[in-house]
């Protein structure tokens, strides 16, 4: 008759430890089932009884008996294996990377950019069946969602291309000096000025709240007989006021009518500056004989530098609240609305104390950069 299987005798640490692991219960499964056979075992419970306490076989039990007297608690946790072996390796990985970010052109591929099937079977070797040429230097075999997975983790993802430009303008830093110039020094005195068109009168997308999957519907329609019309802009940086008309075109009386209510907002007779673009119709001779008589310079922006002037800032929420999700019949309305807008944003504009406490912010963070307004890092480094 063979010898019954039973735990050694455990000594007080053990004791203590196994019973705070039975009593919580929290811990995993595994370690709770070993600790009350272990327990079970000890105080002199048969592996039969043990085995139906815990619900198991019973050279299951016998096992955890015989690896606690051999390991002693080492054994509770649990030694998981580790699974299937990697079938891509870290050189794959980045194969994989540096291809998805390489236009498929440069590859010889008559596409323009990938997709996660094409570059799943780009990096598969599939489309070398027909032009050996196509077939890449490391071929890796995977699947599609796992070259997805790769991507996130590497922060690659699906993004819209964007333009860039660069200015050209030879006097592209004494221009950008002036206007940091006029606006920290004559906050009070700034303007800025742009039309901001073509507005034309046709349905116009743009959001809303609505019922999920009822959103609001606009007529279609491809007649264009209203014409279009350009609204001149004018920003009172201070005071955070915006304010304009509705024209026919861009021209040079337009814009002369425009800064003569600019020089109206300042009647007291202190020179003021406007910042407008270096559009011909703002330079004007009438325009620089009137600006001279009347203390008024302009302060124009570097060519491909219109977010130079801050009015630019404000078209954007005028587009969005006057425009998108509309259908004017007419420029009459459209007019009418445009303005009743401008009039409940100049009633419910920011307080000149928070405009400039803004502007303290902003050149705080640029002093810590060492970056100067409107020049990148590189730039100034250069």
């Amino acid at each position: 008759m063979s010898r019954p299987v039973r735990a050694r005798r455990l000594t007080q640490d053990e004791g203590q430890y196994l019973l705070r692991l039975v009593r919580r219960g929290r811990h995993d499964t595994v370690r709770y089932r070993r600790a009350l056979i272990i327990m079970a075992s000890a105080s002199g419970t048969g592996v039969p009884a043990i085995a139906r306490l815990v619900a198991a076989h019973p050279d299951t039990v016998r096992d955890v008996i015989h690896a606690f007297n051999a390991q002693g608690l080492a054994m509770l946790p649990p030694r998981w294996a580790h699974g299937r072996p990697r079938r891509i390796t870290d050189e794959d990985i980045g194969v994989i990377v540096a291809t998805a970010t390489v236009r498929p052109k440069k590859l010889g591929l008559p596409f323009t950019h990938w997709s996660i099937r094409k570059l799943t079977a780009y990096v598969n070797g599939r489309y070398g069946h027909h032009d050996p040429d196509l077939v890449p230097a490391r071929a890796v075999r995977i699947g599609r969602e796992r070259v997805r997975a790769i991507l996130h983790a590497h922060d690659i993802s699906f993004q819209r291309t964007r333009t860039w430009k660069t200015s050209t303008d030879p006097d592209y830093d004494a221009k950008l000096d002036r206007i940091e110039e006029v606006m920290s020094r004559f906050p009070d005195r700034c303007f800025a000025f742009d039309q901001f068109g073509p507005l034309s009168i046709r349905p116009c997308h743009g959001t809303c709240w609505s019922v999920k999957k009822h959103p609001d519907r606009l007529p279609a329609t491809y007649h264009r007989t209203h014409g279009i019309r350009y609204f001149h802009g004018c920003y009172s940086l201070s005071e955070d006021r915006l304010w304009g008309v509705l024209h026919e075109h861009k021209g040079g009386p337009h814009t002369l009518a425009a800064f003569k209510t600019i020089r109206a907002a300042r009647p007291d007779g202190a020179p003021i500056y406007i910042i407008c673009d270096n559009l011909s119709v703002n330079t004007t001779p009438a325009i620089r004989s009137w600006g001279v008589r009347h203390k008024v310079e302009l302060c124009l922006t570097p060519t491909n530098a219109s977010w130079a002037d801050p009015i630019e800032a404000q078209f954007g929420p005028l587009r969005m609240f006057t425009m998108a999700n509309s259908n004017y019949p007419n420029h009459v309305v459209l007019a009418r609305d445009l303005h009743a807008y401008l009039r409940w944003r100049n009633a419910n504009n920011r307080h000149p104390d928070v405009l400039a406490a803004q502007r303290r912010e902003r050149a705080r963070v640029r002093s810590e950069r060492h970056q100067r307004w409107g020049r990148r890092p590189e730039t100034q480094a250069a």
